[in-house]
């Protein structure tokens, strides 16, 4: 069984939102992991439909070591982002490990992202589960 990894913060909407849809898309022919970078956001995405959930650093960094691919807003891979959230360490072990990873062009950063277009969530999320994840995890 694939292992998908779904990392968010704050308040976990996003990443619940995408547990959501990918559940009712794949039910419990994947794993769905959710990592969150508080207890919070961890416990909203396990509500959401995650089979398992772990919060903080030291959970991020080993499991996303063993992920088939990780799902997050593109924050994530950046040190310091969603206000100090994502840990230098964080990132470093998101960006680092083997799994393709599926970035949500979704930001509170200063950052410009040239070429995206501004979607709704609803739109971003729909093609992570009808394109995105079946381009890198073709046999799901």
């Amino acid at each position: 069984m694939k292992r998908v990894c779904i990392i968010d913060g704050h308040g976990g909407g996003i990443g619940a939102a995408v547990i959501k849809a990918l559940k009712e898309a794949h039910g419990e022919s994947i794993e769905l992991v959710a990592l969150g970078t508080n207890a919070i956001a961890a416990a909203q995405m396990l509500k959401a439909g995650a089979n398992r959930a772990a919060s903080g650093e030291n959970a991020i960094r080993r499991t996303t070591a063993t992920a088939d691919v990780i799902i997050g807003p593109i924050s994530i891979g950046w040190a310091n982002a969603m206000l100090g959230e994502i840990t230098p360490e964080m990132a470093e072990a998101i960006m680092s490990g083997p799994a393709p990873k599926i970035f949500l062009p979704l930001s509170q950063e200063p950052v410009v992202l040239v070429g995206v277009s501004a979607e709704p969530l609803p739109h971003l999320i729909q093609q992570l589960v009808n394109k995105k994840l079946r381009e890198v995890l073709p046999d799901v």
